[in-house]
């Protein structure tokens, strides 16, 4: 089990493994095969298929739901697989609700509410019985593609390029696979060994090989993968914890959110987790939801989510708010960090907020003061980019030197980046909003951009 040195002094959750396992089942009850028949019933198959257009993958929603109404699960699920190999996953962990169902023609007062597709696509895809792998290799391309990190985005590149002929090397940091989905997703939302089952059928396709351990920047250097393989794909992730800038930030019981939720996951007796009776989560998107939702769930008694500025400005969905809210966790918008509170012996007592507001379009503090009491205080303010990955002449070139705040790969439409035969995707690019399913589609696009590419070399895309 990951250790978290910082909460060492906290009690232990209380109640035994398998009552606070009880806690982390799927967050949605899946469809029985009677409700998804009834639910792929009200769907229209539109011709237009705005469902799919909202799709960043762009799977084929209506074609997918079309097949589980004719009984052919199998279908579905070669179909959603086809345009997103972890659909299993997406379906389970995507903002349905501001993508395909927001777009969903169903989605009108008249009609009360759209067609459920994610829990359909769960469906299908939980329900489906392949023989083998149900994704053929093409014929031997002779050509070796290094990719960095084995999330989402890697995997995904990885997968696409082995299916189109080629032999990959994953190295991955970090001893699992799976990035974000075995790392840093709600246990509730993928819960149990999920993450690594869609991994294992992954992999399953063949041509691909995995070396753990390797981290670039410490023992991994990209001018030697850029000369010794036929093309390089990145899928590293944002791997630094911003900070606060607070006297105290290093004081036992302030750690960040993502540190906690690896050590959740990776838990083999949730009984042995420190777990605080008063806790502040800091942060606006679903990480900090994720982890307000999760501490209640081991059996804090308060925790409060802080925000600096409104509900209206939270990153986090209006679905991913609502959970909060059902687990009691109070939200208190309108308030920045201004001091670590501790104890006599150095220890997190608490936080100083400040007041905020707007004034002429920008967030102003106003002096008045809020204090808040914790035993313990999860930072979930965004991450950044890994200095260390870029310590060397040839990577300092794909992000200008020095990295700066906010700074991610510049890549272009095909996601190749400034230099001849590099390509990068997922949170450590520019675009997006930071999804698991965008991360999926950017994999997917450099992968196919790289098949090209290794066979009529291009020139790299320079930014203007």
């Amino acid at each position: 089990m990951f250790m978290i040195d910082s909460l060492r002094h906290l009690p232990p959750a209380a109640g035994s493994n398998g009552e606070l396992a009880a806690q982390f089942t799927d967050l949605a009850p899946p469809l029985t095969a009677r409700q998804a028949a009834v639910e792929a019933a009200r769907c229209l198959y539109c011709y237009d298929a705005p469902c799919m257009n909202a799709c960043p993958t762009g799977i084929d929603v209506a074609g997918f739901i079309k097949n589980i109404h004719d009984g052919n699960i199998d279908g579905a699920a070669y179909g959603i697989l086809q345009a997103n190999i972890f659909g299993g996953s997406c379906a389970r962990v995507c903002p349905t609700e501001i993508l395909c169902e927001a777009a969903c023609v169903r989605n009108n007062p008249a009609e009360r509410a759209p067609v459920r597709i994610g829990l359909l696509q769960r469906h299908a895809l939980d329900n489906a019985r392949f023989a083998g792998h149900p994704f053929q290799r093409a014929p031997a391309t002779g050509k070796v593609i290094a990719v960095v990190g084995a999330g989402p985005a890697g995997l995904s590149c990885a997968h696409r390029l082995a299916m189109l002929g080629n032999e990959v090397v994953v190295y991955e940091a970090r001893p699992k696979a799976g990035g974000l989905n075995e790392y840093g997703i709600a246990k509730y939302k993928l819960p149990g060994d999920f993450a690594q089952q869609e991994v294992d059928f992954l992999l399953a396709i063949g041509g691909i090989r995995i070396e753990h351990g390797r981290r670039l920047g410490e023992n991994l250097g990209l001018a030697e993968l850029h000369t010794r393989y036929d093309a390089v794909f990145l899928g590293i992730g944002l791997q630094a914890s911003r900070a606060l800038g607070l006297t105290g930030e290093d004081a036992p019981g302030l750690l960040t959110a993502t540190d906690y939720i690896a050590a959740l996951r990776q838990a083999s007796d949730l009984s042995r987790l420190p777990v605080p009776r008063r806790a502040i989560v800091i942060g606006a998107g679903n990480t900090a939801i994720d982890m307000a939702v999760q501490i209640k769930r081991l059996g804090a008694e308060d925790v409060t989510l802080v925000y600096r500025r409104g509900l209206e400005s939270m990153s986090a969905t209006g679905h991913e708010i609502e959970i909060a809210k059902a687990h009691y966790v109070r939200i208190r918008t309108w308030a920045a960090p201004l001091e670590v509170l501790l104890d006599e012996t150095g220890r997190v007592a608490g936080m100083r907020f400040e007041q905020t507001r707007i004034e002429e379009g920008r967030l102003v503090r106003t002096g008045g003061v809020i204090e808040i009491a914790a035993d313990a205080v999860f930072k979930a303010i965004g991450q950044g980019m890994n200095e260390d990955a870029f310590n060397e002449p040839l990577a300092r070139e794909l992000i200008g030197q020095p990295l700066r705040e906010g700074e991610r790969i510049w890549v272009d439409e095909r996601m190749r980046t400034a230099l001849p035969g590099i390509y990068a995707g997922g949170d450590c690019i520019a675009p997006g909003q930071d999804l698991t399913v965008q991360a999926v589609q950017h994999g997917k696009l450099a992968a196919i951009s790289i098949h090209q590419d290794i066979q009529q070399p291009a020139e790299a895309a320079w930014p203007t």
